[in-house]
C-alpha cells in the first residue's frame, strides 16, 4: 500500500507505522469476518462527554442512576482480564468507559481485541463513579462506528514537526487537544462580530470572489482564466469596492466576512489567502470606525478568554476601550523616526533608508517607502491597542483628505502587538479626486509598481450617481483569532494553510 510519508522520518519509524496499519487491517478484516459493519451507519446520541461530566463533577457518590449513549474516539484502552477501560473523547471532552465481559457478554468482549486507538465506537451505559474517584459510563452496550486503519501518531514518532501538524491538520485536530481548541474559540470570535455589527443595524452581504479587476487594495492579485467567456479574472483582494457599491445602492450599513487572495509573501503574519472583515457605514466617519473596533477587538477577547486583559508571548495585553490615538507623522518622530516631510522628497527618503538600514526596492515610490519607515521605528513599540492616525495621501488612493492638511487623509491603522490589526477610513466620495488618485496609481503601475490601484471606471460611475459621507473598515480575521488566542503564527489559526508540495522540498 503506498502512503506520503513525512520527509523527516527514519527508516524505523516507517516500518513500524507499516506494521501498525499491517495489524489494523487485520482487525479490519477481523471485525468484518465476524458479521460487524465496521464502517457504521448513523448513532443517535442523547449526550454530549462535556455537558456529562460537567452535570456529575460533584457527585458525592457512585452511581448517578442516569442511562446516557454517547460517541468518540478511542483514546487509551486498558485491559484488565474480564473488564477493560478505554478513554472515549468527542469535540467537548474526554471520559472513561467501563466495559465488563459478563456485561457485554463472551462474543462481544472478545471483540475488543481487535479495537485499536483512534476507533470511532459508541456506548450505552450509566454514568457512575470508580471507587478511584474518575466519573465513567459502565457500558451495556457498544456499537463499531468506524475503523481508524492508521495509528495516532504518539504511537508510533508524535506528531512533533510542525510542517506535519499544518499539512494533516486533521491528524493535529485529533492529537492536539489545544489545536482544537483554538478553532473552536475562532468560530466563537467570529460569530461575537457578527453579533456586535448585528446588534448595530448592519446587513452581512457577499460580493463577487472574482472579477475583472482586483481593486480596494494595492496587492498582487491572482489571475485566472475563464473558459466560456474567454476572458481574464482575478481573485479579489479585498471586498471594499463592491460593498461601497452598496452604500451608493441605499444599503446605509452593510459587512462581508469573506476570503481574500494575495499572491504575495508567507511569512508568520501571511498567508496567500486569509478571511477579512470589511464593514462600510454611510453618513459616518473613521471615529465612528474607532468605536466599532473597540468594541470589536473587546468583545471578541471577552467571549474567548472571559476578560479583556490577556497574555500574548511575553507581553501583557489590556483590550479595554478606549484605545490611545497618535497621528502618524508624531508616532514617528516620537520613535526616533524622519518627519513626513522629510519623506516626500524621493531622493531624502531612500537616503534616510540606506541610514537606517532599511531595506527598499528600485521602484518603490514615496508611499511604499513611509510604509517601510514607519514599519522600522514606530511597529516595534505598539504592544497594547493603538491607533495611529492621519496617514498620507500617498498610502491612501480611497481615503478622504483631510480639510487642514490635503497631503494626509481621515485614516488610521489599529495596531496591537507590532501587528496591523484594522484598517479604517473616512471614504473618499468625491469622483472627480478618486479619479485623479486612481490615475496616479495608474501611472505607477506603468512605471513597474505590479501592487498599483488600476482604474476602476464603473465603480468612479457609481460614485457619479452620489455616495454620501461614509465610515469603513477592513479587520484581519486571522490576526484578530492570533491576538484572542496567543498563537504565534497566522498558520496556527488556519486550518489548512498554504504549504509548498512535499516534493518541492
Amino acid at each position: 500500500m503506498s502512503q506520503a510519508t513525512p520527509v523527516d522520518e527514519t527508516q524505523e519509524q516507517v516500518d513500524d507505522l507499516n506494521e501498525h496499519m499491517r495489524m489494523r487491517r487485520l482487525h479490519l478484516e477481523a471485525l468484518q469476518g465476524a458479521g460487524i459493519a465496521v464502517f457504521g451507519r448513523r448513532y443517535d446520541r442523547t449526550h454530549l462527554i462535556g455537558p456529562v461530566k460537567e452535570k456529575y463533577q460533584g457527585l458525592p457518590g457512585e452511581e448517578t442512576g442516569e442511562d446516557v449513549r454517547i460517541a468518540g474516539r478511542i483514546m487509551a484502552l486498558r485491559e484488565h482480564g474480564k473488564a477493560a477501560f478505554a478513554d472515549l473523547a468527542d469535540q467537548t471532552g474526554q471520559i472513561q468507559v467501563y466495559l465488563k465481559k459478563d456485561v457485554l457478554g463472551e462474543e462481544t468482549y472478545g471483540l475488543l481485541k481487535h479495537i485499536d486507538l483512534g476507533d470511532l465506537i459508541g456506548v450505552e451505559g450509566h454514568v457512575f463513579r470508580t471507587r478511584k474517584g474518575e466519573l465513567s459510563i459502565a457500558v451495556g452496550k457498544l456499537e463499531f462506528l468506524s475503523k481508524a486503519l492508521r495509528p495516532l501518531p504518539e504511537k508510533w514518532h508524535g506528531l512533533k514537526d510542525i510542517e506535519v501538524r499544518y499539512r494533516e491538520r486533521y491528524v493535529d485536530l485529533i492529537a492536539n487537544r489545544d489545536a482544537r481548541d483554538v478553532f473552536i474559540k475562532r468560530s466563537k470570535m467570529t460569530s461575537a462580530i457578527r453579533r456586535v455589527l448585528d446588534e448595530r443595524g448592519y446587513l452581512e452581504v457577499e460580493t463577487p470572489v472574482m472579477g475583472g479587476l482586483a481593486g480596494g487594495a494595492t496587492a498582487r492579485p491572482f489571475v485566472t482564466h475563464h473558459n466560456a467567456l474567454d476572458m481574464q479574472l482575478y481573485l479579489r483582494i479585498a471586498t471594499e469596492l463592491h460593498l461601497k457599491r452598496c452604500i451608493v445602492g441605499g444599503l446605509e450599513k452593510v459587512y462581508e466576512i469573506g476570503r481574500i487572495f494575495r499572491n504575495e509573501g508567507i511569512s508568520t503574519r501571511h498567508n496567500p489567502e486569509f478571511t477579512m472583515l470589511e464593514l462600510y457605514q454611510a453618513y459616518a466617519d473613521y471615529n465612528d470606525m474607532m468605536e466599532i473596533a473597540e468594541a470589536i477587538l473587546s468583545t471578541s477577547c471577552e467571549v474567548v478568554n472571559g476578560t479583556t486583559k490577556i497574555k500574548y508571548g511575553e507581553d501583557e495585553l489590556d483590550l479595554t476601550p478606549p484605545y490611545p490615538r497618535i497621528r502618524m507623522d508624531d508616532a514617528l518622530q516620537k520613535h526616533g523616526g524622519p518627519s513626513l516631510k522629510d519623506l516626500r522628497d524621493l531622493d531624502n527618503a531612500r537616503r534616510i533608508c540606506k541610514e537606517h538600514g532599511i531595506q527598499i526596492e528600485k521602484s518603490d515610490g514615496v508611499g511604499h517607502i513611509i510604509d517601510k519607515v514607519f514599519e522600522h521605528f514606530v511597529e516595534p513599540h505598539l504592544v497594547n491597542p493603538t491607533f495611529i492616525t492621519d496617514f498620507p495621501i500617498e498610502l491612501s488612493p480611497l481615503a478622504k483628505r483631510r480639510e487642514d492638511d490635503p497631503s494626509l487623509t481621515y485614516r488610521f491603522e489599529l495596531f496591537a502587538v507590532h501587528t496591523e490589526i484594522a484598517n479604517a477610513f473616512s471614504e473618499l466620495n468625491d469622483p472627480f479626486d478618486q479619479r485623479e488618485r486612481f490615475e496616479a496609481q495608474a501611472a505607477l503601475k506603468a512605471q513597474g509598481d505590479v501592487e498599483a490601484h488600476p482604474i476602476d471606471e464603473d465603480y468612479v460611475k457609481a460614485m457619479e450617481y452620489g455616495m454620501p459621507p461614509t465610515g469603513g473598515m477592513g479587520i484581519g480575521i486571522d490576526r484578530l483569532a492570533m491576538l484572542v488566542t496567543n498563537s504565534q503564527s497566522i498558520r496556527d489559526v488556519i486550518l489548512f494553510p498554504t504549504m509548498r508540495p512535499r516534493a518541492a522540498e
